[in-house]
């Protein structure tokens, strides 16, 4: 093979792949190097894929990609110690297709690589960058760890989050613990029958469930589930600088998640299949690292694009992958890679979705971080309190029951910490509106 090329994309996660197939699509030379046995083999998130975005760069996707169940019910958990309060919202598909569905990423990045190679693309696999070659200023092309040197017009770094090559060109410092999460998943077998029975789903709908309290109270962490055809992924993501404070394992906070009262009959009999763990960018806005450079642009985790209010990242890498392809062909139709061409890039992004969202979002992260055992662990308990003595009927009358949760209110918290409380919380939604 020709070790001279228009484009070399490092990572065949979803940025890298979705970069691929678009350029590859407009006639471009591509090679995409990833390290793994496979595209997806390396990668873990939660579960879904959003079908509004991921159609735009993969029409139809529904009819070819390996879609598990469509996404017909989000589930919050405010879980207390034995009990909890759920909120779910229902919507019901109005035609062929479902607003998310279910996907498992192994099998979707293999899928979103195929249809890159297809395309034209060449997928170099069991390959390690480990260093970006450079002409003066400008990046010409990578070498690997067997030695071997390819040359290209642009570089896509679509690594992860721990990229080592944008910390090499100095785009980025190292990653401090609190701006990453460690996010731990197992992927459990479920008859299909009993998936559909315990979760009240039909035959191809599925749902998803955000976790607050329980293992995690007081901590930045939640868990998540989703529903898969005959799986159940269940995975809790913990702030890296909690964990190290409080010397805390991620599995054993798995562990006590599965067999809490709430969830324990969901996942009853089940058999693990598969277990994974990864660092997730939490850090938001504030964290994104310069982006592009003469002859380089960084896409994905990489580029720190991870919307975690609302666990969004897959489509944000998805979409960052196309912005970086549509500025590399523009690149090359003027046969200029300078940093200044490449600065289309992020005007791309911040015209987009991605980062006017990133922007909304930048503080509410930094927030909850620094009053976790209040807004995680406290008022969801209260929650949990209240509703017990709301559905509790035991002959005591009702203004005895109300006046007691006021009063224990009361007592744990000082009116002063409520009221500051409450105008941390007003001007986090303040700021999310305004934004």
């Amino acid at each position: 093979m020709n070790n001279s090329t228009d484009i070399i994309i490092i990572g065949a996660g979803p940025s890298g792949t979705a970069a691929a197939m678009i350029l590859a699509q407009a006639g471009k030379r591509v090679v995409l190097i990833e390290r793994g046995d496979f595209s997806g083999c390396k990668n873990m998130f939660g579960g879904a894929i959003y079908t509004t975005p991921t159609k735009e760069i993969y029409p139809e996707f529904w009819n070819t990609a390996p879609v598990e169940r469509g996404i017909i019910r989000h589930s919050y958990a405010l879980l207390g110690e034995l009990d909890g309060t759920t909120i779910s919202y229902d919507k019901q598909s109005s035609g062929e297709t479902y607003e998310a569905y279910s996907v498992t990423r192994a099998k979707w990045d293999r899928w979103c690589a195929q249809q890159a190679e297809e395309a034209g693309a060449v997928l170099v696999k069991e390959t390690l960058v480990k260093e970006i070659l450079k002409d003066g200023n400008r990046i010409i092309g990578v070498k690997t760890d067997t030695g071997e040197e390819f040359f290209s017009k642009i570089v896509i770094i679509a690594d992860g989050v721990n990229s080592i090559l944008a910390k090499q060109l100095g785009f980025r410092k190292d990653i401090k613990p609190e701006h990453v999460a460690l996010s731990i998943k197992e992927v459990l077998s479920i008859q299909k029958e009993a998936i559909e029975e315990r979760f009240n789903l039909s035959d191809k709908t599925g749902c998803t469930y955000t976790i607050i309290g329980g293992p995690m109270s007081g901590i930045t962490g939640m868990g998540f589930l989703y529903t898969g055809t005959n799986t159940v992924s269940i995975g809790v993501g913990v702030s890296l600088d909690d964990l190290q404070k409080n010397f805390l394992k991620p599995y054993d906070i798995l562990n006590e998640l599965k067999k809490h009262p709430i969830l324990s009959p969901l996942l009853k009999g089940a058999t693990l299949k598969e277990y994974s763990a990864h660092l997730i960018p939490e850090g938001g806005f504030k964290t994104i690292p310069k982006l592009y450079g003469n002859g380089v642009m960084i896409t994905g985790d990489a580029a720190m694009l991870v919307n975690n209010v609302h666990w969004e990242g897959t489509n944000l890498a998805m979409f960052s992958g196309k912005y970086a392809a549509e500025t590399a062909i523009e690149a090359l139709e003027k046969n200029d890679f300078s940093e200044n061409t490449l600065a289309l890039y992020e005007k791309k992004l911040k015209n987009s979705f991605i980062l006017k969202d990133m922007k909304t979002y930048e503080d509410v992260v930094p927030t909850i971080e620094k009053n976790a055992e209040a807004f995680l662990g406290y008022y969801p308990q209260k929650v949990n309190e209240f509703m017990d003595m709301f559905t509790t009927v035991d002959g005591i009358e009702k203004k005895t029951k109300y006046t007691g949760f006021i009063s224990s209110v009361f007592k744990e918290k000082t009116l002063p910490s409520l009221i500051k409380d409450g105008i941390k919380l007003v001007k986090l939604a303040a700021g999310v509106f305004v934004k």
